[in-house]
């Protein structure tokens, strides 16, 4: 029984050992580059099917940029359908690739990553989330693979959060004491 619990384990570790880790981007493009550096891997990787500066728009907020690609008029070969590439301050922190499904299918993808990457860290009938230190790849449904940065990501989520009303205090201090 032993023999057999140290087998299983050297298995674990060596599977985990060999597993890469989560990846900050796809085709070229990676969270953290700037605007100009996305641009010019968008231009490289045809896959995108990134226009140009007609591709690009601003957000509502400070700072923030947003480059969207479609590739059904000037890619038809992708697997890749629209993405999206969030920007702060001048950095990429979100990647959305919504993948075509007429080309390829959810199964696929989740087996070649976990193949890859290991087993997700949560899996749920919407997403399948790896995660490492500062990154977090998310497989979700029907078809879309996005990868967060996870610092830039908490920090504004921080930022946008609003202080309880009185209303909201007192209910909850109510709460409590019940």
């Amino acid at each position: 029984m032993k023999k057999i619990a140290s087998v299983l384990i050297f298995l674990f570790v060596t599977f985990i050992a060999f597993s890469e880790s989560v990846p900050n981007g796809y085709g070229g493009v990676e969270l953290g580059m700037t605007f100009e550096q996305v641009k010019k891997a968008l231009r490289d990787n045809l896959d995108f099917g990134y226009r140009g500066e007609r591709d690009v728009s601003l957000l509502p907020g400070e700072n923030r940029i947003l480059i969207e690609t479609d590739t059904s008029t000037f890619a038809g070969f992708s697997y890749l359908d629209r993405c999206w590439f969030q920007f702060y301050n001048e950095k990429l922190y979100i990647i959305t690739i919504n993948i075509n499904r007429e080309k390829m299918d959810h199964f696929s993808i989740f087996d070649s990553l976990c193949k890859k990457y290991g087993t997700p860290q949560s899996v749920s009938p919407e997403k399948s989330v790896w995660q490492s230190e500062t990154v977090t790849m998310s497989l979700e449904r029907p078809l879309t693979l996005k990868y967060v940065d996870q610092k830039v990501f908490d920090e504004l989520q921080n930022k946008s959060k609003v202080s309880p009303s009185g209303t909201e205090q007192t209910r909850e201090m109510f709460l409590k004491g019940l």
